[in-house]
Protein backbone atom coordinates (compact mmCIF):
# COMPACT_ATOMS: atom_id res chain seq x y z
CA UNK A 1 0.00 0.00 0.00
CA UNK A 2 1.04 3.61 -0.49
CA UNK A 3 1.81 5.89 2.44
CA UNK A 4 -1.50 7.71 1.94
CA UNK A 5 -3.33 4.44 2.69
CA UNK A 6 -1.07 3.81 5.69
CA UNK A 7 -1.99 7.26 7.02
CA UNK A 8 -5.68 6.48 6.54
CA UNK A 9 -5.41 3.07 8.23
CA UNK A 10 -3.47 4.26 11.29
CA UNK A 11 -4.52 7.88 11.76
CA UNK A 12 -0.84 8.88 11.97
CA UNK A 13 0.45 11.70 9.77
CA UNK A 14 2.85 11.18 6.87
CA UNK A 15 5.44 13.34 8.63
CA UNK A 16 5.26 11.21 11.78
CA UNK A 17 5.71 7.99 9.78
CA UNK A 18 8.78 9.43 8.05
CA UNK A 19 10.11 10.50 11.47
CA UNK A 20 9.67 6.95 12.84
CA UNK A 21 11.62 5.61 9.85
CA UNK A 22 14.44 8.17 10.24
CA UNK A 23 14.75 7.33 13.94
CA UNK A 24 14.88 3.60 13.21
CA UNK A 25 11.65 2.82 15.07
CA UNK A 26 10.18 1.59 11.77
CA UNK A 27 12.34 -0.12 9.15
CA UNK A 28 12.74 1.48 5.75
CA UNK A 29 10.05 0.32 3.29
CA UNK A 30 10.75 -1.31 -0.05
CA UNK A 31 10.87 1.11 -2.95
CA UNK A 32 7.99 0.74 -5.41
CA UNK A 33 9.33 3.50 -7.65
CA UNK A 34 11.64 6.49 -7.66
CA UNK A 35 9.46 8.54 -5.30
CA UNK A 36 7.12 5.90 -3.88
CA UNK A 37 7.45 3.14 -1.28
CA UNK A 38 5.44 0.03 -0.53
CA UNK A 39 4.04 -0.54 2.97
CA UNK A 40 2.37 -3.74 4.18
CA UNK A 41 0.24 -4.88 7.15
CA UNK A 42 3.28 -5.07 9.41
CA UNK A 43 3.62 -1.28 9.25
CA UNK A 44 0.02 -0.89 10.39
CA UNK A 45 0.62 -3.28 13.29
CA UNK A 46 3.87 -1.59 14.30
CA UNK A 47 2.40 1.93 14.18
CA UNK A 48 -0.63 0.83 16.20
CA UNK A 49 1.76 -0.72 18.72
CA UNK A 50 3.73 2.53 18.96
CA UNK A 51 0.48 4.47 19.49
CA UNK A 52 -0.62 2.01 22.18
CA UNK A 53 2.69 2.22 24.05
CA UNK A 54 2.65 6.03 23.93
CA UNK A 55 -1.02 6.52 24.81
CA UNK A 56 -1.48 3.70 27.32
CA UNK A 57 1.96 3.49 28.92
CA UNK A 58 3.23 7.05 28.32
CA UNK A 59 6.59 5.74 27.10
CA UNK A 60 9.06 8.02 25.25
CA UNK A 61 10.13 7.05 21.74
CA UNK A 62 13.68 5.92 22.70
CA UNK A 63 12.20 3.38 25.13
CA UNK A 64 9.63 2.26 22.55
CA UNK A 65 12.41 1.77 19.99
CA UNK A 66 14.31 -0.38 22.50
CA UNK A 67 11.22 -2.48 23.26
CA UNK A 68 10.43 -3.04 19.59
CA UNK A 69 14.06 -4.02 18.88
CA UNK A 70 13.95 -6.54 21.74
CA UNK A 71 10.64 -7.99 20.52
CA UNK A 72 12.04 -8.62 17.03
CA UNK A 73 14.44 -11.15 18.57
CA UNK A 74 11.62 -13.11 20.17
CA UNK A 75 9.33 -15.79 18.75
CA UNK A 76 6.18 -14.98 16.76
CA UNK A 77 4.14 -16.18 19.75
CA UNK A 78 5.89 -13.79 22.14
CA UNK A 79 5.58 -10.90 19.67
CA UNK A 80 1.85 -11.50 19.26
CA UNK A 81 1.43 -11.69 23.03
CA UNK A 82 3.31 -8.40 23.46
CA UNK A 83 1.07 -6.64 20.91
CA UNK A 84 -2.08 -8.01 22.54
CA UNK A 85 -1.16 -7.22 26.15
CA UNK A 86 0.06 -3.70 25.37
CA UNK A 87 -3.31 -2.89 23.82
CA UNK A 88 -5.67 -4.61 26.27
CA UNK A 89 -4.15 -4.27 29.71
CA UNK A 90 -4.02 -0.50 29.92
CA UNK A 91 -2.61 0.74 33.25
CA UNK A 92 -4.79 3.84 33.38
CA UNK A 93 -7.99 1.85 32.81
CA UNK A 94 -7.01 -0.49 35.64
CA UNK A 95 -6.41 2.43 38.01
CA UNK A 96 -9.63 4.27 37.18
CA UNK A 97 -13.14 2.96 37.75
CA UNK A 98 -14.38 1.58 34.46
CA UNK A 99 -17.91 0.50 35.35
CA UNK A 100 -20.64 0.92 32.75
CA UNK A 101 -24.24 1.89 33.41
CA UNK A 102 -26.85 0.49 31.02
CA UNK A 103 -26.92 -2.55 28.77
CA UNK A 104 -26.69 -0.60 25.51
CA UNK A 105 -23.70 1.37 26.80
CA UNK A 106 -22.04 -1.90 27.78
CA UNK A 107 -22.55 -3.33 24.29
CA UNK A 108 -21.13 -0.20 22.69
CA UNK A 109 -18.10 -0.22 25.00
CA UNK A 110 -17.28 -3.91 24.52
CA UNK A 111 -18.52 -4.41 20.91
CA UNK A 112 -20.56 -7.42 22.03
CA UNK A 113 -23.74 -8.14 20.07
CA UNK A 114 -27.02 -8.62 21.90
CA UNK A 115 -27.22 -12.40 21.39
CA UNK A 116 -23.71 -13.01 22.69
CA UNK A 117 -24.25 -10.78 25.73
CA UNK A 118 -27.54 -12.52 26.52
CA UNK A 119 -25.81 -15.91 26.36
CA UNK A 120 -22.94 -14.76 28.59
CA UNK A 121 -25.46 -13.41 31.12
CA UNK A 122 -27.39 -16.67 31.01
CA UNK A 123 -24.15 -18.56 31.74
CA UNK A 124 -23.18 -16.06 34.48
CA UNK A 125 -19.95 -15.29 32.66
CA UNK A 126 -21.03 -11.63 32.74
CA UNK A 127 -23.20 -10.40 35.61
CA UNK A 128 -24.84 -7.01 35.63
CA UNK A 129 -26.33 -5.58 38.84
CA UNK A 130 -29.67 -3.79 38.85
CA UNK A 131 -29.35 -0.26 40.28
CA UNK A 132 -32.71 1.56 40.36
CA UNK A 133 -33.83 -0.09 37.13
CA UNK A 134 -30.49 0.36 35.30
CA UNK A 135 -27.97 -2.43 34.87
CA UNK A 136 -24.48 -1.70 36.20
CA UNK A 137 -21.51 -3.65 34.88
CA UNK A 138 -18.28 -3.54 36.89
CA UNK A 139 -14.78 -3.20 35.45
CA UNK A 140 -14.12 -6.95 35.36
CA UNK A 141 -17.29 -7.49 33.31
CA UNK A 142 -16.18 -4.77 30.88
CA UNK A 143 -12.77 -6.42 30.39
CA UNK A 144 -14.36 -9.86 29.98
CA UNK A 145 -16.85 -8.45 27.46
CA UNK A 146 -14.04 -6.91 25.39
CA UNK A 147 -12.11 -10.17 25.45
CA UNK A 148 -15.13 -12.19 24.29
CA UNK A 149 -15.66 -9.73 21.43
CA UNK A 150 -11.99 -10.21 20.50
CA UNK A 151 -12.45 -13.99 20.55
CA UNK A 152 -15.17 -13.68 17.92
CA UNK A 153 -13.09 -11.22 15.90
CA UNK A 154 -10.15 -13.66 15.92
CA UNK A 155 -12.36 -16.50 14.70
CA UNK A 156 -12.61 -18.38 17.99
CA UNK A 157 -15.96 -19.92 17.05
CA UNK A 158 -17.32 -23.51 16.83
CA UNK A 159 -16.38 -23.70 13.16
CA UNK A 160 -12.72 -23.22 14.08
CA UNK A 161 -12.86 -25.77 16.90
CA UNK A 162 -13.51 -23.41 19.81
CA UNK A 163 -16.53 -24.27 21.96
CA UNK A 164 -18.02 -21.13 23.61
CA UNK A 165 -19.37 -23.34 26.41
CA UNK A 166 -15.79 -23.51 27.66
CA UNK A 167 -16.30 -19.97 28.96
CA UNK A 168 -19.18 -21.21 31.12
CA UNK A 169 -17.13 -24.20 32.29
CA UNK A 170 -14.19 -21.97 33.20
CA UNK A 171 -16.47 -19.56 35.08
CA UNK A 172 -18.26 -22.36 36.95
CA UNK A 173 -14.90 -23.92 37.85
CA UNK A 174 -13.49 -20.66 39.19
CA UNK A 175 -16.70 -19.90 41.10
CA UNK A 176 -16.64 -23.30 42.79
CA UNK A 177 -12.94 -22.92 43.58
CA UNK A 178 -13.50 -19.41 44.95
CA UNK A 179 -16.37 -20.50 47.19
CA UNK A 180 -14.27 -23.32 48.61
CA UNK A 181 -11.20 -21.16 49.24
CA UNK A 182 -13.20 -18.29 50.78
CA UNK A 183 -14.67 -20.68 53.35
CA UNK A 184 -11.24 -22.16 54.11
CA UNK A 185 -9.69 -18.71 54.37
CA UNK A 186 -12.47 -17.40 56.61
CA UNK A 187 -12.42 -20.39 58.97
CA UNK A 188 -8.63 -20.32 59.23
CA UNK A 189 -8.37 -16.59 60.03
CA UNK A 190 -11.64 -15.59 61.72
CA UNK A 191 -11.11 -14.53 65.32
CA UNK A 192 -7.34 -14.16 65.01
CA UNK A 193 -7.30 -10.75 63.32
CA UNK A 194 -9.66 -7.80 63.01
CA UNK A 195 -12.33 -7.60 60.30
CA UNK A 196 -10.36 -4.80 58.62
CA UNK A 197 -7.18 -6.89 58.51
CA UNK A 198 -9.12 -9.95 57.40
CA UNK A 199 -10.70 -8.02 54.51
CA UNK A 200 -7.36 -6.57 53.37
CA UNK A 201 -5.66 -9.94 53.58
CA UNK A 202 -8.46 -11.47 51.49
CA UNK A 203 -8.15 -8.75 48.83
CA UNK A 204 -4.39 -9.24 48.57
CA UNK A 205 -4.77 -13.02 48.35
CA UNK A 206 -7.37 -12.60 45.60
CA UNK A 207 -5.04 -10.50 43.44
CA UNK A 208 -2.08 -12.85 43.96
CA UNK A 209 -4.15 -15.92 43.02
CA UNK A 210 -5.70 -14.13 40.03
CA UNK A 211 -2.24 -13.37 38.64
CA UNK A 212 -1.15 -16.94 39.36
CA UNK A 213 -4.12 -18.36 37.41
CA UNK A 214 -3.46 -16.04 34.47
CA UNK A 215 0.25 -16.81 34.16
CA UNK A 216 -0.17 -20.50 35.00
CA UNK A 217 -2.77 -21.08 32.27
CA UNK A 218 -0.77 -19.03 29.78
CA UNK A 219 2.40 -21.02 30.59
CA UNK A 220 0.70 -24.42 30.36
CA UNK A 221 -1.05 -23.64 27.05
CA UNK A 222 2.21 -22.44 25.47
CA UNK A 223 4.03 -25.55 26.64
CA UNK A 224 1.31 -27.95 25.51
CA UNK A 225 0.97 -26.24 22.13
CA UNK A 226 4.69 -26.70 21.47
CA UNK A 227 4.46 -30.37 22.46
CA UNK A 228 1.40 -30.94 20.29
CA UNK A 229 3.08 -29.41 17.23
CA UNK A 230 5.90 -31.95 17.63
CA UNK A 231 3.41 -34.82 17.21
CA UNK A 232 2.05 -33.57 13.88
CA UNK A 233 3.37 -35.16 10.72
CA UNK A 234 5.16 -32.48 8.61
CA UNK A 235 3.26 -33.61 5.50
CA UNK A 236 -0.06 -33.25 7.33
CA UNK A 237 0.93 -29.80 8.54
CA UNK A 238 1.88 -28.67 5.03
CA UNK A 239 -1.36 -30.09 3.64
CA UNK A 240 -3.40 -28.23 6.28
CA UNK A 241 -1.61 -24.97 5.49
CA UNK A 242 -2.17 -25.43 1.74
CA UNK A 243 -5.90 -26.04 2.09
CA UNK A 244 -6.56 -23.27 4.67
Amino acid sequence: MKISELVKQTGVTKETIHYYIREGILRKPKKAGKNTADYNQKYIDQINLIKSLRENYFLPLPVIKQLITMQKKKSDLDQTSFHFLSNHFKPLEQLLSNEIMGRDNFKNKTSLDDNTLSLMEEWNVINGEDIDGTTRYLADDVIIGKLIADMKRLGMIPKSGFDPKLLKEFTDFFRELAQKNIKLFWNANWGDISMEELTMKGIQATEVLSLFFYHSYRKVVREEFKEYIKTINPDQLQSAISTS
